[in-house]
């Protein structure tokens, strides 16, 4: 398939050896995001793009795409991945899950239970949280010393470095949501029958943190925003423009990809004279 010309992102990433402060960044959509009709028709169009990249990706089975997902609670991860990733077929995406590390994890360093979630030449893999964590989480809640959560950005650093030298292209994005709408969804997932199961009481302890996990956030993204794993800060108060931005990064990604359906052995077409 032809990839000659991506996709336009409405959004860019932050830039490179930039300071970043996230009190200063819009939680809103940014100009020229379409509304209403025109957001659902352009989201649409960007979502069936990024099925035909995919498959591309998946038959060449050259490359892999890692896309790092990181929010506040309520941020918007999980519809993120719902209605976005939702376009993609499922045999070429797999989607990972870190929560607190647990039993062998916590016998290894850091980066050994993310290393192994990494996904194979031809697969898009998602992280839904993922080793930012480290120096996130970790950080603001003491639970290591701070010369050891220092050190985790050199590390980081060097770790996507290593899985872009090996065809593995990551994308980084954080959902930025204002403190008011997630009080709101806070709200609104403890009143839902169907949500309430999700709070965790911790979501409060964390909400007490703000300004922490402000200062956590703003310190990584800027030591950990290279040219081989960019970081891209999304408004994401509005959940369908949200949608839209983070549909929009990931079609400019594969495209510039230019994933290629592989060749078919000329003996193989020779057996299509055969079928009657």
């Amino acid at each position: 398939m032809s990839t000659a010309t991506p996709a336009p992102v409405p959004l860019p990433p932050v830039a490179p050896e930039a300071p970043v402060s996230l009190d200063t960044l819009p939680t809103t959509p940014p100009a020229g995001v379409p509304e209403g009709k025109a957001l659902a028709k352009a989201t649409a169009a960007l979502l069936e793009r990024l099925e035909a990249l995919q498959a591309a990706l998946h038959a060449e089975g050259r490359q892999s795409l890692l896309v790092v997902l990181q929010a506040r609670d309520a941020g918007g991860k999980d519809g993120t991945i719902r209605r976005v990733f939702g376009a993609f077929r499922p045999q070429g995406l797999r989607v990972s899950n870190f929560t607190a590390p647990v039993g062998d994890e916590l016998a290894h360093d850091f980066l050994w239970r993310v290393h192994r979630e990494v996904p194979a030449r031809g697969m898009v893999g998602v992280f839904n949280r993922s080793h930012y964590e480290d120096v996130l989480a970790v950080r603001v809640r003491g639970l290591v010393p701070e010369e050891v959560w220092r050190g985790r950005y050199e590390h980081i650093n060097a770790f996507e470095r290593l899985l872009a030298d090996a065809g593995t292209r990551v994308v980084k994005l954080f959902l930025h949501v204002s403190r008011d709408e997630q009080a709101r969804r806070l709200r609104g997932r403890l009143q839902d029958s169907g949500k309430n199961w999700k709070f965790d009481p911790g979501d409060l302890e964390d909400r007490a943190r703000w300004d922490d996990y402000t200062a956590a956030y703003d310190e990584a993204i800027a030591r950990c925003n290279t040219s081989a794993a960019p970081w891209w800060v999304v408004p994401a108060d509005d959940k369908k423009a949200r949608d839209f931005l983070v549909a929009g990064i990931l079609v400019d990604a594969l495209a510039r990809m230019r994933p290629e359906y592989p060749r078919a052995d000329e003996r193989v077409l020779r057996l299509l004279g055969e079928i009657v």
